[in-house]
């Protein structure tokens, strides 16, 4: 799952960062709110992390101007202890969801999992397509009444592909989601996550469509 993370404070941002890629998130990490907007220009996220107190353009002004410009994602602000104004403002603008600092990772990622969840239509916190069933709080995917524990990667390519059941992704797409800004991409490593995942899942657990990418299919 991509991430937009936008914070000013290198260690703040620094430290959330690892955080969300331990958790397999990519993340792409913009340090003001014109290099956010500018970030949103040109890739789509699952969802945004954004931090208020922004220079070159505070995070309530980037809010306004993604929604007014039909960016849809998910937006969860990140606010200080006492800045109950900038919350509602927030919220009325068209966030989803804050946290207030300092806060927990774990929550933190509760809540990111819970946006993308309300945003994908889903109230189950388990991803599925009737054949696999995809724990994101705990990297576990369910599939012939196997438990099978998967890797960073893995886990985010099936993610991505158990966000939109029935789509097919390019290979493009998928890097996307995968990888964050400054990653460096082998140019075999989608086939290479898509034959581990196909030896853990059972080979047609993700189908190839020839030329055009990868697909799990939908639910009967």
């Amino acid at each position: 799952m991509k991430v937009l993370l936008v914070e000013d404070d290198p260690m703040i941002g620094a430290a959330i960062q690892m955080a969300l890629q331990d958790a397999a998130y990519a993340v792409d990490w913009a340090q003001d709110g014109e290099a956010a907007m500018a970030a949103l220009g040109v890739q789509s996220y699952e969802v945004m992390l954004l931090d208020v107190g922004l220079p070159r353009c505070n995070g309530l002004a980037v809010l306004r101007w993604a929604r007014q410009n039909n960016h849809a994602l998910p937006v969860l602000l990140v606010t200080a202890r006492d800045a109950v104004n900038d919350r509602i403002a927030g919220l009325d603008l068209g966030a989803d969801d804050y946290v207030v600092k300092p806060f927990e990772m774990g929550e933190l990622l509760a809540r990111m999992r819970a946006v993308v969840r309300r945003k994908a239509g889903n109230a189950s916190p388990i991803l599925n397509n009737g054949v696999l069933f995809l724990d994101p709080s705990l990297r576990e995917v369910q599939c012939a009444d196997q438990t099978v524990r998967l890797s960073a990667r893995e886990f985010s390519l099936l993610q991505a592909l158990l966000l939109r059941p029935g789509a097919i992704l390019s290979r493009e797409e998928l890097e996307n989601r995968i990888y964050g800004w400054n990653e460096e991409v082998e140019s075999n490593a989608v086939e290479f996550l898509i034959h581990s995942l196909r030896k853990k899942l059972g080979a047609t657990a993700i189908k190839n469509i020839r030329g055009m990418g990868w697909m799990v299919s939908k639910a009967n």
